[in-house]
C-alpha cells in the first residue's frame, strides 16, 4: 500500500493540472504513444516529475519508519498525500518542484539521529545537485549543514573527505557546462544572487510585505494542516527541531526579499508534514474526526485548484495545436499569433510543437536600472488600442490570431472589428478575475474579406 498510494497519485495528475480520473489518463497516454508523438512532448517532463515525486514520498514514509515507528511514518504520509498543495505542485515542472524532491532524497541520507541510511557523500551530493538546479535551495540547508558539522567529532575529515570534494566536483561541472552553454567562463550562481539579492531585481515582478510569509504564505501552503503542524512542534521529539529550525530559517530568509510567491516554500512543506504526522500520532478521541476533516478539507481545494482554476492558459495552447494539424501546410506558414495577456501567461513552444509564428508581450526587467524603464507589457496596457494600430501599423503585418484575456475585449473591440477579427473560442479561465486577468479567455482570428 505504501508503494501504491504514491504511485497511483503520481499517475492520478498528468496535466499541468491535477487529473483525479487515472484510467481516462492512462488511457489517454496510450492512444498518445501511438497518435501524436508532440503531445508525448509535453506529458512525458509531467510523468517523470510525478514519478520522482512519488518516489520522494517513499522515501520520505521509510525514512520516518526508520527514525520512529511505522504508526508515525503512516501519518506522516498521510499527510504528505492529502495535502492539497502537494498535489498542485508536485507534478509541475517547475525548479521548486525538483528542489523539494532533492531537498526530501537528501534529508533521506541526513544523519539525524537513529537514521540507517545515513550517508554523507550522497545526501551532499544531492544537496549540490539542487543547488547547481536552483541556487535558493542552499537556503533551508544552511542549518542543516551547520547542525551536522556542530555535532561530527571528525570535523577535519568531514570537511576534506566530503565538503570539499562534492562541493569542488559540483562546481567544476557547473562551469563547464555554463562554458560551453554560454561560450565564456561564467557563475550563474553568482548572477543569481546578484540579480534577486544585491540588486533586488525580483520585485519588478511584484513585491510583499516582509511578514507576508508569516501570516499569508505558509498557513495558505499548509491549509488546514496548520493547527495540526504547530501542536506537533509541541510533541515532536528532540532530534526533529533541527527540521523545525530549517523551516523557521528558511520562512525568515526569504521573507526579506521583497518578491514573494507560495511556491518558493514548497521546499519546507514536507518538513512541516513531518510534525503533522507526530500531532495525529499522538491524537486519541479526536483522531477519527482529525483524519477525515484534513482529508475532506484538502480535497476540494486540491480538485479545484487542479482541474478549475486558472486552467485557460494550458486550454488554449491545446486549442492552438490544433493548428498544427493542418493538412495543409501553406496554413502553418500564414498562422501567426499574438498572445495579448500579461507576461508568462501560457506556456510557448514547449506545448506547440510545429513551425507556428508565436509572439507574446515581454517584460524582461531593466537591468539597466533606469528610472523610466517601462515594459513592453506595461506599455500595452496603458492604451491597448493605441499600441495595436502602432505595432500594426500596415495590413500585411496583422497576425492571424489574437489571443487575450476577456477583460481587454472591450477596450479593443473597434480594432478588431475593423481588421475582420471574428471570435472563435472562449475558454473558461477563472471564478475570480482580477485586474488584467479576466474570467475567459478568448481566441480571435482574421478572417479574409469578401
Amino acid at each position: 500500500m505504501v508503494v501504491v498510494l504514491p504511485w497511483l497519485r503520481s499517475h492520478m495528475r498528468l496535466r499541468g493540472y491535477s487529473y483525479p480520473l487515472f484510467f481516462a489518463s492512462i488511457y489517454k497516454a496510450l492512444q498518445l504513444l501511438n497518435k501524436d508523438n508532440a503531445q508525448l512532448l509535453i506529458w512525458i517532463p509531467r510523468l517523470v516529475q510525478a514519478s520522482l515525486s512519488a518516489v520522494a514520498d517513499v522515501k520520505m514514509y521509510s525514512l520516518l519508519k526508520q527514525l520512529e515507528n511505522a504508526e508515525v511514518a503512516k501519518w506522516v504520509f498521510f499527510c504528505q498525500l492529502c495535502s492539497w498543495f502537494t498535489w498542485y505542485c508536485s507534478t509541475r515542472t517547475l525548479t521548486n518542484t525538483m528542489e523539494t524532491v532533492l531537498t526530501i532524497f537528501a534529508l533521506f541520507y541526513y544523519p539525524i539521529e537513529g537514521s540507517k541510511s545515513r550517508n554523507s557523500s550522497k545526501y551532499l551530493s544531492l544537496v549540490a545537485l539542487a543547488f547547481v538546479i536552483r541556487p535558493t535551495a542552499v537556503i533551508i540547508w544552511i542549518p542543516l549543514l551547520i547542525s551536522h558539522f556542530w555535532k561530527e567529532q571528525k570535523k577535519v575529515d568531514l570537511v576534506v573527505h566530503h565538503y570539499l570534494p562534492v562541493g569542488l566536483t559540483t562546481l567544476g561541472i557547473s562551469l563547464l557546462i555554463d562554458r560551453i552553454f554560454y561560450g565564456k567562463w561564467i557563475v550563474v550562481q553568482l548572477n543569481f544572487l546578484k540579480f534577486n539579492v544585491l540588486q533586488n531585481l525580483g520585485t519588478f515582478y511584484g513585491s510583499h510585505p516582509w511578514h507576508w510569509y508569516i501570516f499569508q504564505g505558509l498557513p495558505v501552503v499548509l491549509g488546514t494542516h496548520l493547527p495540526f503542524f504547530i501542536h506537533g512542534c509541541c510533541l515532536a521529539p528532540k532530534r526533529f527541531r533541527i527540521l523545525l529550525v530549517a523551516v523557521i530559517w528558511t520562512v525568515l530568509i526569504y521573507s526579506m526579499l521583497s518578491h514573494k510567491e507560495f511556491r518558493f516554500i514548497y521546499p519546507v512543506l514536507p518538513l512541516c508534514m513531518v510534525f503533522c504526522g507526530f500531532s495525529l500520532t499522538h491524537l486519541k478521541t479526536w483522531k477519527k474526526p482529525a483524519v477525515a476533516f484534513l482529508f475532506l478539507s484538502n480535497l476540494v481545494p486540491a480538485l479545484y485548484t487542479g482541474l478549475i482554476h486558472q486552467r485557460g492558459t494550458l486550454d488554449v495552447m491545446s486549442h492552438i495545436q490544433h493548428l498544427c494539424t493542418a493538412e495543409d501546410s501553406s496554413v502553418q506558414s500564414r498562422t501567426s499569433i499574438w498572445v495579448l495577456m500579461p507576461c508568462h501567461s501560457t506556456p510557448f513552444y514547449s506545448h506547440v510543437h510545429c513551425p507556428l509564428s508565436l509572439n507574446f508581450l515581454e517584460c524582461p526587467p531593466d537591468l539597466t536600472e533606469h528610472d523610466a524603464y517601462i515594459d513592453e507589457a506595461d506599455l500595452f496596457y496603458m492604451s491597448p488600442l493605441a499600441w495595436l494600430n502602432a505595432e500594426f501599423f500596415n495590413e500585411t503585418l496583422l497576425p492571424s490570431h489574437l489571443i487575450f484575456f476577456s477583460v481587454l475585449e472591450k477596450d479593443i473591440s473597434s480594432f478588431l472589428a475593423s481588421n475582420n477579427y471574428v471570435r472563435t473560442a472562449a475558454l473558461f479561465h477563472t471564478h475570480v478575475p482580477e485586474g488584467r486577468i479576466g474570467k475567459h479567455i478568448f481566441v480571435y482570428e482574421r478572417k479574409a474579406e469578401i
